[in-house]
């Protein structure tokens, strides 16, 4: 089965995609992590002061007590659940890090190491995903009986695509990654699969038209830019598949429920129907 040459997205969809963007703003992850950290802190003190002031003498229960207020902030500010972890943990570990005999250079390293790992997730709004086994097998069964052609957007350590490269060795995987390390992961893992390509780079610029099944385990906030782009671009009859996140306003035209742990579910679309 011949392979689709890997091209960029077409002008109209981009253009499409880029009025869907400024039409609604995205709110930056960032600047809603210094926010609800600055408003937290606020709160915290006027808190301790106000209510009890020993606490001071206590470091730690200070900073347990802030990123309490930090989380709550963040939720407020309709942050991702996730956030609402770092949220209530940053304090507590800069803290409690900050009483150990460690050099400074381990922080920079550990900070490189979870750059390289996550890249920029402040940006993409989409954290490390990765599909188990069962959800696997039940995405396998999904695929049409006939070759195909699959792209995994945000393929991660490429797991995924082994998985479905074995059970179906008569399609084409393709799998796109931007963090550096999930990336080489995925690369030098499959380069015994001759039926799966890795590729480095941004999922968005490329053209869905060229594939029969998109898959994506990313998070709520791209969904609604992903389907204008499917919409747009994707062939009849093709499948989008996401995992555990719907579209918003836009029912799926099946669902499948996974049975693991998680209670995954997969949404399944025709955008081109």
């Amino acid at each position: 089965m011949p392979r689709p040459t890997w091209r960029a997205a077409s002008k109209n969809s981009t253009a499409s995609e880029n009025a869907v963007r400024k039409a609604v703003p995205a709110a930056s992850p960032v600047r809603d992590a210094i926010l609800a950290q600055g408003l937290g802190s606020l709160v915290a003190a006027t808190l301790i002061y106000l209510v009890w002031p020993q606490l001071w003498q206590l470091p730690l229960a200070v900073a347990a007590v802030q990123g309490a207020c930090a989380a709550l902030t963040a939720y407020k500010l309709e942050a991702p659940p996730w956030w609402l972890a770092i949220h209530f943990a940053f304090a507590p570990l800069v803290v409690a890090a900050s009483s150990l005999a460690v050099a400074p250079g381990w922080y920079l390293a550990a900070f490189v190491a979870l750059l390289l790992v996550f890249w920029r997730t402040d940006k993409s709004r989409v954290p490390l995903f990765l599909t188990n086994a069962t959800a696997a097998a039940a995405v396998a069964a999904l695929l049409p009986a006939r070759p195909c052609h699959v792209v995994d957007l945000g393929c991660g350590n490429g797991g995924l695509l082994r998985r479905l490269a074995r059970a179906r060795p008569d399609c084409e995987f393709f799998g796109l990654e931007h963090a550096p390390l999930p990336w080489l992961w995925a690369r030098l893992t499959t380069l015994n699969r001759p039926n799966v390509t890795i590729r480095y780079g941004d999922f968005w610029a490329l053209h869905l038209g060229l594939f029969d099944v998109v898959y994506a385990f990313l998070s709520p906030a791209p969904m609604p830019r992903l389907w204008q782009k499917a919409a747009a671009e994707m062939k009849p009859d093709s499948l989008l598949v996401s995992n555990s996140f719907a579209v918003p306003d836009v029912a799926p035209d099946a669902t499948a429920a996974v049975g693991d742990r998680r209670a995954t579910r997969l949404y399944v679309y025709r955008p081109a129907k």
